[in-house]
């Protein structure tokens, strides 16, 4: 077995000791049973609310997986001084850093298939009490549900980053959090900018603003609620390309996860 399968190996046995991520488990798993009785609240738009609040609290749940994990799993290893006597073996940090993030993802993809199929359901009850007048395109659903699995990974990667270059657990959570919140808004911001708003601001605001648009990650793009929700169809051109972006974005921050958590000196 290799290194990196053991630290993989290692890395989910540590998850699966977690008990604060099977509290979360268990407040999906009620949220799941209240979403068709939270759906009637809207008379008229019974399947439309059902996929929101599916997506929304999908969403919501691996954000903070990602950012919980993420932030506190390279942290919580050099303060318990573990990688002091692990690293000290002939053992590449490069592995260390990719088997928890392998770890770590294969957890957020685990609650996305579970409480995807647990939607599916509670959309199924939802729609069957007020039948709607355009049906689900579980297609446009489904595809939903994996782009926020792709959003979770990348501000997962993101999380790493941080705590590979910190010494504190605030920082790697509160900057994931902060990045998350911008690169969420940053295509409603960058569009306005090129409008005629735009032309109102000095050039250095506008440069400035395009620059923290193409260096931030722009999670926006993961984003197909609405596609679901009213049965739009999507544009397969443009998630090949968000696909190929998150492919790029991610690579790139776990290289420099690596290199950074390579340099660092352990205590």
């Amino acid at each position: 077995m290799s290194t990196f399968e053991n630290f993989f190996r290692l890395s989910v046995a540590s998850l699966l000791r977690d008990r604060f991520l099977y509290l979360l488990f268990c407040l999906a798993l009620l949220a799941l049973i209240l979403i068709p009785a939270f759906s009637l609240f809207s008379m008229r738009q019974v399947q439309e609310l059902s996929v929101t609040l599916c997506l929304s609290t999908l969403s919501f749940l691996l954000v903070v997986v990602a950012v919980l994990t993420g932030a506190s799993s390279l942290w919580r290893d050099v303060e318990k001084r573990y990688t002091s006597s692990v690293l000290g073996l002939p053992i590449s940090r490069t592995s260390f850093v990719l088997g928890k993030f392998c770890a770590v993802a294969l957890l957020l993809a685990v609650i996305t298939v579970v409480f995807g199929a647990g939607s599916f359901a509670a959309i199924k009850v939802a729609a069957g009490s007020y039948p709607p007048d355009i049906p689900v395109r579980w297609d446009n659903f489904f595809a939903a549900v994996f782009f926020e699995y792709l959003k979770s990974v990348l501000l997962l990667a993101l999380a790493i980053l941080l705590s590979a270059v910190s010494t504190s657990f605030y920082f790697p959570f509160l900057g994931a959090i902060a990045v998350y919140m911008t690169g969420s808004a940053s295509q409603d911001v960058y569009e306005m900018t090129m409008g005629a708003y735009g032309k109102e601001l000095v050039p250095i605001a506008r440069v400035a603003i395009k620059a923290v648009y193409y260096v931030i990650p722009n999670f926006s793009a993961f984003d197909l609620k609405t596609n679901a929700i009213y049965a739009l169809p999507l544009a397969p051109v443009t998630l090949l390309l968000t696909l190929l972006y998150f492919a790029c974005y991610t690579g790139i921050i776990l290289s420099v996860s690596v290199w950074s958590f390579s340099r660092r000196e352990l205590p």
